[in-house]
């Protein structure tokens, strides 16, 4: 929401360009660890969720532990779902966020890397008019000509501002961990200039939740993206009481484990106990076990069907499932067939061939010269 921290008061990293390659070696010394894979671990208690219901809205909001302000605690996620090639009908992803601000939704999670997925937002953002109460997460894709080259990131951020035309940031992520030594000062820098709101990083892979708890306990951003899911609960071990330990907010990537989970469940019916917490689809019911962990701000979910997206509001109203309730749900997906083994199924099975963007056309092209 950009009307809100255009200029925010900014964690005191000691951070300017000036200072930059100072923090980048420091930095550089958490990048440079490498990953190490966690294996799943069992559901663990939650603490007293810090929600609060927005009365003008019914919505679930969470605090930015790093500026206090409050946000949904459902996003939209962009990647593959918002990418389109040129020429393609984009009247069902205008009617996504349309749906999605309407229903008091405001975070929108996106990057450079996400083919048109950018170009798309913007375009659709610029036609709405909500769209200044938007809270644009956005990333950095970038290594630079040379060690320590920032030009590629400066311009990264330049040309997003162009494509979702703003004139400063939310958040800014490095993604996937990519040059975070080099970055992740950078966007220090940026915070304290009023460029951007907030610095983040981001991976959507458990084997780099430890790396990404290193950056949280060593005060390095104010907000971390991981995965985190029903069936993947590895980021409890460690990264999430981490975040709750130093005060860093948690966006959540892949909570319907990219329609795996809804495919496992497709034509069973939920679970008596799903109306103890308003669960009305499953969708919902697996939303729903997310948000109710305590350290998670905000769960990222994405989707091109603009009913899946009215769906999915519903999960940030009502009751969410306490600690107790969130260990039966998972002894109860324990249960079901496939759910042991969804890590072995191919994403969006199914409806893959929906997302034919830029990115699947690309990595079509890529295999079609391998094999020749």
């Amino acid at each position: 929401m950009t009307t809100e921290h255009e200029k925010p008061e900014a964690k005191s990293h000691g951070t300017t360009r000036r200072g930059f390659l100072r923090s980048a070696a420091s930095i550089g010394a958490i990048a440079a660890t490498g990953p190490t894979a966690y294996a799943q671990v069992a559901d663990t208690p939650s603490d007293t969720v810090a929600d609060q219901v927005n009365p003008a809205t019914d919505v679930i909001t969470r605090e930015i532990a790093a500026t206090g302000q409050r946000i949904p605690a459902l996003g939209l996620g962009t990647f593959l779902t918002f990418d389109t090639v040129p020429g393609q009908p984009r009247e069902p992803l205008r009617e996504v966020m349309t749906r999605f601000v309407e229903g008091s939704g405001t975070v929108i999670d996106t990057s450079p890397l996400y083919g048109s997925a950018e170009t798309t937002i913007g375009t659709i953002m610029a036609g709405l008019p909500q769209a200044d109460e938007v809270f644009v997460a956005n990333k950095i894709w970038s290594t630079g000509e040379y060690l320590g080259d920032t030009s590629h990131a400066t311009a990264s951020l330049e040309q997003s501002k162009l494509r979702i035309w703003r004139s400063s940031m939310d958040l800014m992520q490095c993604h996937s961990i990519t040059n975070a030594g080099v970055v992740i000062p950078l966007m220090q820098a940026w915070k304290q200039e009023g460029e951007i709101g907030l610095v983040g990083v981001t991976h959507h892979e458990t084997a780099y939740q430890p790396e990404l708890t290193q950056f949280i306990e060593r005060g390095a951003v104010d907000i971390v993206q991981t995965n985190y899911s029903i069936f993947n609960r590895s980021a409890e071990e460690r990264l999430l009481p981490a975040a709750a330990d130093n005060g860093v907010s948690i966006l959540v990537n892949l909570p319907l484990e990219k329609a795996r989970l809804t495919h496992i469940v497709r034509g069973q019916p939920l679970p008596d106990f799903a109306t103890e917490f308003r669960a009305e689809t499953w969708s919902q019911f697996f939303l729903k076990w997310v948000m109710g962990h305590p350290a998670v701000t905000c769960v990222l979910c994405g989707t091109s069907n603009p009913d899946h997206m009215t769906e999915n509001l519903g999960a940030m109203r009502g009751p969410l499932p306490d600690a107790e309730m969130r260990r039966r749900m998972v002894s109860y997906m324990d249960g079901l067939p496939g759910f042991a083994t969804l890590g072995n199924m191919a994403w969006y099975p199914e409806k893959d061939s929906q997302y034919q963007g830029q990115i699947r056309l690309a990595q079509a092209q890529a295999r079609d010269r391998l094999a020749n």
